[in-house]
């Protein structure tokens, strides 16, 4: 009788599978932690441009000591409270984990430079698109999605276009930069839906850990190609530096891989539109810029546009 009850028992016990939980986390999928989280994430990430627009060093240098602090922090709580999670992730997760590092410092490589080249209403317009994308390649992987994600998507994207102005030069120099920015909007997509696909299985601090590292090395070394000076600074310089590892690598690029999970790359691509009008807001309220009449109907867009998206997500 007690051997039919263990049999029972573990016929019902869920199977480990590539869709299961990462050990030690548990969210529900679309949970309204997921959701909480998200909007801090995106709080994070608008920071990013006023943080980098205010600090006096090479674009290329800034994104390598963003990545290499964040590594410096994460490396005591992962190779010594995390180190059975790294050993655990298997290879095909780590090689994932690498790829999505190296998509991570192509998407800084191509966008920060852009925003010199070319305006940066163009650049912030081209280098959002990556909802556009993150569809695209799940449509190619052979997911299809609902019509709801698509009109949600465009309507989101046209929510930035009203707020920054597409304003595509002539001028070869720019073009360039704006080729770059799209490049980094595409490399951003990707990013988004490797890491999605290494957290079914992989810890937040895992995935993270070897992610930046991969992300600081292919900085360092295009810092090294390209001649960026990586030190001289003055105080004022590395504290914006350390602000923006604080705000927008931990708490944006960091909660982004740990509500991947639960969101998907659909919702949780669409949700980083609202950088844009975030970042306005702050340099608004920070570099004394004021935003255009058109910011305020561009955010309600854009939430219009998110809230079909999770929508379609969370009836799916």
């Amino acid at each position: 009788m007690d051997a039919r009850k263990t049999l029972t028992a573990a016929r019902r016990a869920p199977s480990a599978q590539a869709g299961a939980p990462a050990a030690g986390e548990a969210p529900v999928p679309g949970s309204p932690l997921d959701y909480g989280l998200l909007a801090l994430a995106v709080a994070g990430v608008s920071m990013s441009a006023p943080l980098i627009a205010a600090t006096a060093a090479p674009a290329l240098a800034i994104a390598f000591w963003r990545n290499a602090i964040a590594v410096g922090v994460l490396s005591p709580l992962a190779l010594w409270r995390h180190r059975a999670e790294l050993r655990g992730m298997g290879r095909r997760a780590i090689g994932l984990s690498v790829a999505a590092g190296l998509v991570l410092a192509a998407h800084f490589g191509m966008w920060l430079p852009s925003v010199d080249m070319t305006s940066v209403a163009t650049s912030t317009a081209l280098v959002t698109t990556t909802p556009v994308w993150t569809t695209l390649l799940l449509r190619l992987r052979g997911r299809r999605q609902p019509g709801l994600v698509w009109a949600g998507t465009a309507l989101a994207v046209a929510g930035v276009l009203i707020l920054t102005g597409l304003d595509l030069s002539t001028d070869t120099r720019a073009l360039e930069g704006d080729a770059l920015a799209l490049g980094g909007g595409i490399a951003a997509a990707g990013y988004m839906l490797l890491g999605s696909e290494v957290r079914r299985t992989a810890t937040t601090t895992a995935y993270t850990f070897v992610c930046y590292t991969s992300t600081a090395v292919a900085l360092l070394c295009a810092c090294l190609v390209a001649g960026s000076s990586l030190g001289g600074y003055d105080a004022g310089t590395w504290g914006k530096i350390l602000a923006l590892t604080a705000v927008a690598q931990f708490l944006g690029h960091s909660l982004l891989n740990r509500v991947v999970r639960g969101l998907g790359p659909s919702t949780t691509s669409t949700a980083i539109l609202l950088e844009t009008p975030g970042a306005t807001l702050v340099a608004a309220l920070w570099l004394g810029q004021t935003p255009p009449v058109a910011a305020y109907p561009a955010l309600a867009v854009i939430l219009a546009g998110l809230a079909m998206v999770v929508m379609a997500g969370r009836r799916g």
